[in-house]
């Protein structure tokens, strides 16, 4: 998994992950993100299969998660997070 920052944004590519691997990884990745960080941009892909964005969109859950938006871009959601406590 790999992440990037933007401001209060972080990007995370999940590419090449199980669906497993990738829900373990996001979930560990959303307990631990500062509370700065307000949105996460998941780049999950489309055209290899909709496993990971399937489990993105339907199956990850989170505390932190306040609501999830389909991008214009079929390869990514974007997860808008509460304020830590």
């Amino acid at each position: 998994m790999i992440s990037s920052k933007h401001g209060t944004m972080m990007e995370v590519d999940i590419h090449g992950l199980t669906a497993d691997d990738a829900r373990r990884q996001l979930e560990q990745f959303l307990s631990r993100v500062a509370p700065s960080i307000t949105e996460v941009v998941v780049i999950h892909g489309y055209n290899g299969g909709q496993v990971l964005m399937n489990m993105v969109r339907n199956q990850l859950k989170h505390p932190r998660i306040a609501s999830k938006m389909i991008s214009l871009n079929s390869g990514q959601t974007r997860i808008l997070l509460k304020p830590k406590p």
